[in-house]
């Protein structure tokens, strides 16, 4: 169980024991700490091995909960590590493989973070949660609260992909579509926990959403040593991650401490890649211009709606970790991150979303500049079921066929 809520930015330590948004007194992240020098020693990979739970509850000693049974879980986490096979352009990387987020409950990365998100404020009290959402958060919180008995006030773009909105609503969430970006959700959302009493469960604006993300860290040396057994227990070289709002790269870099703390790992850690879209990139801009926080990026615009994140609470948080792994942030374009997806599907078998298919584009510019080798130990994270972007590569001129034709199969290639 955590101990504490300190501060990301200025180190004020909060009452754990009362829910709690950002700092009071700077306005920015709070994060979960553990009492990990007494858990070291008890708290082992063996331990974890030896669990029959295959979620991310197995590591319930550094996650907001006495025992695992206090859990809000639909199975949510030990998604797999899938090996990327040598064919077509992937040929040229044989040590690279894709971390499959869509194998979550929810088809994406979100559910980890409202697993424990909601988890603790369901134990905290709370009845309403609200938040905004261009896409997979929405659905996730959505379920989630299902799960916990709780009502979901969701404010979504207007122009949010339709699967995401629909499964909003079959959860039972009242969803509003705004005409604007998330970040205009946003506002709304905070102006309606003032007024109404709501608990703003936003992106890095409550401390647990982070803390379910963060298992894709913990997963990770698991991962590797079931996919390349004889390679020992250890992290990746290099970690491409799609970022938005980037909580899941944040998560990671804090589970990569907490590990080294724990005595599970040593002071090694990958070079953390952070990928946007051309069209809305203010941490890529923050970081070439090597500044702490990222402005607000103007007229955001991107197909690929995770990553259509004009402003970020936890930029300076993305920012440290790409720095301090020796990483680097970059952008692609949509038409490149959607010929991604489709690379991705045709050569291993995989739908990714357009996030997902950003990563693989980013690897590939930077193994064709040369600061990415070939031959290291690559993870490329898809965050999301490609499914949920459907509207975006809807075929056209499909051929119809007429059963009832004698030379039906005339019109087939043999």
């Amino acid at each position: 169980m955590h101990t504490s809520l300190l501060c990301a930015n200025c180190g004020q330590v909060h009452d754990h024991h009362q829910l709690q948004n950002l700092c009071t007194a700077c306005q920015r992240p709070l994060v979960a700490r553990y009492d990990l020098a007494g858990l070291r020693g008890r708290f082992r990979p063996e331990v974890v091995r030896q669990r029959a739970d295959r979620s991310l509850w197995r590591f319930w000693e550094v996650l907001p909960v006495d025992s695992p049974d206090q859990a809000v879980s639909l199975g949510e986490g030990g998604t797999p590590l899938l090996p990327c096979l040598p064919r077509g352009p992937f040929t040229r990387f044989p040590r690279l493989s894709i971390k499959d987020e869509s194998f979550n409950p929810t088809a994406s990365f979100k559910a980890r973070g409202m697993a424990a998100a909601v988890t603790r404020a369901k134990a905290l009290g709370v009845s309403t949660i609200a938040l905004p959402s261009a896409g997979n958060a929405a659905g996730a919180a959505a379920y989630y609260a299902a799960r916990a008995g709780m009502r979901c006030i969701l404010f979504m773009p207007q122009d949010t992909p339709p699967a995401n909105i629909i499964e909003s609503v079959v959860a039972g969430a009242e969803v509003y579509l705004v005409n604007g970006l998330i970040s205009d959700c946003g506002k709304l959302v905070r102006q309606g926990c003032q007024r109404f009493g709501w608990f703003d469960l936003s992106t890095l604006k409550e401390p647990f959403r982070l803390e379910g993300k963060k298992t894709m860290g913990y997963e990770l040396p698991f991962d590797l040593e079931a996919l390349r057994p004889g390679g020992g227990f250890r992290l990746p070289d290099y970690i491409f991650y799609p970022a938005g709002g980037g909580t899941g790269l944040v998560g990671m870099w804090k589970a990569f401490d907490e590990m080294q703390q724990l005595g599970w790992i040593g002071s090694e850690r990958p070079r953390m890649v952070l990928v946007q879209a051309e069209g809305c990139a203010p941490i890529v801009k923050a970081f070439r211009e090597q500044t702490r926080h990222a402005e607000l990026f103007p007229n955001a615009a991107t197909v690929a709606s995770g990553l259509r994140v004009p402003v970020a609470v936890g930029d300076f948080l993305m920012l440290e970790a790409v720095r301090a792994s020796g990483g680097t942030a970059l952008t692609v374009t949509d038409a490149e991150l959607m010929e991604g997806v489709g690379e991705i599907a045709r050569h291993q078998g995989i739908y990714a979303c357009p996030e997902g298919g950003a990563v693989w584009k980013a690897a590939c510019h930077l193994h064709a500049t040369g600061w990415l080798p070939a031959d290291a130990e690559i993870v490329l994270f898809n965050t999301g079921s490609g499914l949920k972007y459907n509207h975006l590569s809807e075929p056209e001129g499909l051929p119809v066929l007429d059963h009832t034709a004698a030379d039906v199969l005339d019109r087939v290639r043999g």
